[in-house]
């Protein structure tokens, strides 16, 4: 091998290590100016870089849809057998209100969270009870004979039958009546106005149909039994005679009830009877029509409550011109209440009720929700009125509501605030007012405020104690003037200051 041969292999050499080393600084900067770029392009889209990425992925733990306290520190199943749900924390947590948490969007779908929009509308409730029907008692009638004597002949043989007004009803055969007829004739007999007219009232007393006593003054001839006819039409009730039975004054032989109309009467609970009126109107349904319903009204709403039951009856009249409604039978009643003004409503399974608070959970959108504490006025079938604790348009969950609220409990104040916003509720608040009645024992006023803002509160009527600082004798009912409320321990509000106007001041001070 030769000098030349063995230059050109060492120049060979060299290019190829030169070579192999270029190719490897030059993947290398492609690498770091990728890099460079991705991560230049990331913050300029506002995206994480990927090794933080995958740090705030990862979970602080894993806990059950139905039970917030069962948590663990790696995937698994929860007692109900099902899959435990990550938990990634309150991201960016100190720029929200205390309370509010967040979660990612994927768990909000995995739990089926739905939400509602709280709107102001008239609420149209329902109160559903049972009752009875009878008769119109307005219209039931007791037979009583005015005499001693035997029931010859019995036209109406069963209770329930029907009878026609006018329809004779049984024949009794009675001494004093025959007694009376007879002194009745020789009153016309002698022509004598003074004793016929005295014979006449006698027997109108006893009760002897106008019919006998005309054919008697035509006649003159004494009826030794007499037929008593049915004073209006109705069934016949509370059938207590037979023929041949002896019967006297103040029996009851018969009751002849109407049926054109019935009355139901029903029961309503001691909280509910505010609510209730005459004249509202009334649905009744029977299970032995189904499909058919009666419309009627509230005719009576009785004084007294029963001590026992702690409800109160009602009287409710319906029109029974089919007849088809029959004494005793029971029925299911749906008292229709009146409607308000607009009221603040939810949807009642989005109120999370405890034995102290009422709260709902917030749907502040991005995946944030906050518990916070409400007052719930009244319940219909579907919705729930909110007194104050909630603004026109915010959105509340209805589902799963329950899992969130004992996540963001752990933190929240359950205040009344802008929710995202970090100022907090004041403790004192100004707001116009009219006062309706005083309570000088007390120191206390009974008043109607404007809406307060600031706490989300209504229009509303309360009682309100006035602290030893405010001149109390300044106080009149019926005076316009603005207050100060400074909230107390144990839910208390207190009045701390007044203002009048210089026309009610200059009146004081005459």
């Amino acid at each position: 091998m030769n000098n030349t041969t063995k230059s050109n292999r060492k120049l060979t050499g060299s290019t190829v290590t030169g070579l192999v080393i270029g190719l490897a600084v030059g993947v290398g900067l492609v690498v770091i100016a990728n890099q460079f770029f991705m991560k230049s392009t990331a913050n300029i889209l506002g995206m994480a870089d990927p090794a933080s990425v995958a740090q705030e992925k990862n979970p602080l733990y894993w806990v059950a849809p139905m039970d917030a306290d069962y948590q663990r520190d790696k995937p698994g199943k929860s007692p109900m057998g099902m899959d435990l749900i990550p938990f990634y924390g309150n991201a960016g947590a100190s720029s929200d209100a205390p309370g509010t948490i967040r979660i990612s969007p994927d768990v909000v779908n995995n739990l089926g969270v739905r939400t509602a929009i709280a709107e102001r509308r008239s609420m149209h409730s329902e109160i559903k009870t049972v009752g009875y029907v009878k008769y119109d008692e307005d219209k039931l009638l007791h037979i009583h004979p005015r005499v001693e004597g035997w029931i010859e002949t019995l036209y109406v043989k069963a209770a329930g039958d029907p009878v026609e007004e006018g329809q004779p009803l049984y024949d009794i055969y009675s001494p004093a009546l025959v007694n009376a007829q007879e002194e009745f004739v020789l009153a016309l007999s002698r022509k004598n106005r003074r004793l016929i007219r005295a014979a006449e009232d006698r027997l109108m007393a006893l009760q002897l149909p106008k019919s006998v006593i005309k054919q008697l003054k035509k006649t003159k001839k004494v009826k030794q039994t007499i037929t008593v006819v049915a004073p209006q039409s109705g069934v016949v009730d509370n059938l207590n005679i037979r023929e041949g039975v002896f019967v006297k004054p103040g029996n009851t032989v018969m009751s002849i009830g109407s049926l054109e109309q019935v009355w139901v009467e029903a029961e309503v609970f001691e909280r509910q009877v505010f609510q209730v009126s005459a004249g509202l109107p009334v649905t009744m349904t029977l299970d032995f029509l189904p499909g058919k319903s009666w419309l009627g009204k509230v005719d009576y709403v009785y004084p007294t409550l029963n001590a026992k039951t702690r409800t109160v009856k009602l009287r409710l009249r319906f029109d029974n011109k089919s007849q088809e409604l029959k004494p005793n039978m029971f029925a299911e009643i749906a008292i229709h209440t009146k409607s308000d003004g607009d009221v603040l409503l939810v949807p009642r399974e989005a109120i999370i009720r405890t034995g102290s608070v009422d709260r709902v959970v917030l749907a502040l959108g991005e995946g944030r929700f906050k518990s916070i504490e409400v007052n719930v006025g009244r319940f219909d079938e579907k919705f729930a009125e909110i007194a104050y604790g909630l603004k026109e348009g915010e959105r509340v969950v209805t589902s799963a509501q329950f899992l969130l609220d004992s996540e963001s409990s752990k933190t929240s104040d359950f205040k009344r605030m802008n929710h995202d916003d970090k100022s907090t509720t004041p403790e004192r608040v100004w707001v116009d007012a009219t006062i309706n009645s005083l309570m000088p024992a007390h120191r206390m006023v009974n008043l109607d405020h404007k809406a307060i803002d600031e706490w989300g509160w209504a229009d509303m009527t309360m009682d309100f104690t006035v602290v030893e600082s405010v001149d109390y004798a300044k106080l009149k009912q019926g005076l316009n003037l603005q207050i100060e409320i400074q909230k107390a321990e144990d839910f208390q509000y207190l009045i701390t200051n007044i203002r009048l106007s210089d026309d009610q001041m200059s009146g004081h001070d005459e």
